[in-house]
């Protein structure tokens, strides 16, 4: 998110190409590629996103190449807080933020292979060991389709 520029958003195809992270290091704004080429992806959004990002990049002036939201981890994380105590919430990491739209999608019912790809995981193993526990057991559904099945 850090990395995004408005030439990332795509408002007429609803999308965001994710093609480099940031990080600040010795004291310096680094941009570069992400740590694995399945991290180089492009993913949908919805309408309202496409134009709530567009409207910030309008009302920030942003010019093409230059970094929407131009601080760090540190101060998106003192925003993260603000908002946080603000509205009488438990405070979250920046890469929570990550965690919590992988749960909103399971609550949802979107399978694994979708939130893989969503988030860039090389493989479906590392979605599956972060995420599974947050799957609802469906012991009892397997059991009652095979007795439906079997009278």
């Amino acid at each position: 998110m850090l990395a995004l520029t408005i030439d990332d958003i795509d408002r007429e195809n609803l999308t965001i190409s994710i093609t480099k992270t940031y990080k600040y290091l010795n004291g310096k704004d680094i941009i570069q590629s992400p740590k694995t080429a399945k991290s180089n992806r492009t993913i949908d959004i919805p309408q309202r996103l496409a134009d709530l990002l567009v409207e910030y990049a309008a009302a920030i002036q942003a010019k093409s190449g230059q970094r929407l939201f131009e601080y760090g981890a540190t101060g998106l994380g003192r925003v993260i807080n603000t908002v946080c105590k603000k509205n009488n919430l438990q405070s979250i990491r920046v890469h929570d933020l990550r965690h919590s739209h992988a749960s909103y999608l399971i609550n949802k019912g979107f399978s694994p292979i979708v939130i893989k790809e969503r988030l860039g995981h090389d493989n479906i193993e590392t979605t599956l060991q972060t995420y599974s526990h947050l799957y609802p057991s469906t012991k009892e559904d397997v059991i009652s389709a095979i007795q439906k099945d079997f009278r």
